[in-house]
């Protein structure tokens, strides 16, 4: 069984990446809430190679034990532009396989972080954007907001950004976004399944601080193999799933979060957890 991992008292990890410097992000702590910025605002925050490797970075580094819950929002009239076309330009077959490569990796970690990550989107995500707000665990929009994959009316098909997307609303649906390159608004958004919820504007910031407190509650390494998880057996056949799951459920139901949350339940009185999140401890 996994040893147990016990939390930081002082929030020195914490302060430690709210202190590092990047060159197109700004990160800020909330107690054990960090916000990553796009803050990339002349280049409409899009995702050039310099700017998706410092972003993958800057998640892993927030990958610890003070760090419950990660908002990702951006800053300027668009949340994303997608991929910088100046990247692509008379590029050859290798560096556009790297950029692919590099992007998929920004995806990948994300889902693969232990804590709760959230889109805060206020404006336009569009292609590798709306990739990365259908990448995140939960999204919330303003109602100006909109998404679009819109190669297909273009010159390029959004061949990745179509995978996130897919794996969001449907079939069908991705497809009409893909096909026809239109924006769908935050409330169109919120009904198919690519965000959480669409609100007004100036009730964008406190719903999602309300969202994501609400879904760090409890044992972070509970929370951290449910996260880990949910990705994992999400596209296995059913049975497959299940078997995945019963698995995962019963050693969990023995490390020593689990122990005392029933504990806590049988004796009417509040949990105590003591357990961190990390490495999938389970795989």
């Amino acid at each position: 069984m996994p040893r147990a991992r016990h939390s930081f008292t002082n929030g020195e990890t914490l302060a430690q990446n709210a202190r590092m410097t990047y060159s197109h992000l700004l990160v800020s702590a909330d107690g054990p809430i960090t916000t990553v910025t796009l803050n990339r605002v002349d280049r409409r925050n899009a995702l050039a190679l310099d700017v998706m490797r410092e972003l993958t970075l800057a998640l892993r580094e927030l990958d610890s034990g003070g760090v419950r819950g990660i908002i990702l929002a951006a800053n300027g009239p668009v949340f994303s532009a997608g991929h910088d076309f100046a990247d692509m330009a008379g590029a050859t077959l290798a560096q556009a396989r790297e950029l692919f490569e590099v992007c998929t990796t920004m995806m990948a970690t994300i889902q693969a972080l232990p804590q709760p990550v959230v889109a805060r989107v206020h404006a336009l995500a569009t292609a590798g954007g709306c990739q990365l707000v259908a990448s995140c665990d939960l999204a919330v929009a303003a109602s100006t907001a909109s998404f679009a994959i819109p190669g297909g009316k273009a010159g390029l098909f959004c061949h990745t950004p179509l995978v996130a997307v897919a794996r969001n609303v449907g079939r069908k649906r991705a497809l009409e976004m893909a096909m026809t390159g239109d924006a769908i608004d935050a409330a169109t958004a919120a009904d198919w399944g690519l965000i959480n919820k669409a609100v007004p504007p100036d009730q964008l910031e406190a719903t999602t601080l309300d969202l994501i407190q609400r879904a760090t509650r409890g044992s972070a390494m509970s929370k951290a193999l449910g996260k880990q998880g949910f990705y994992r057996q999400i596209d296995l056949p059913q049975d497959q799933a299940y078997a995945f799951a019963v698995e995962r459920m019963a050693s969990a139901s023995l490390l020593p979060d689990a122990q005392e949350g029933i504990a806590a339940f049988l004796e009417k009185r509040p949990a105590r957890y003591v357990q961190i999140h990390g490495p999938d401890e389970l795989a």
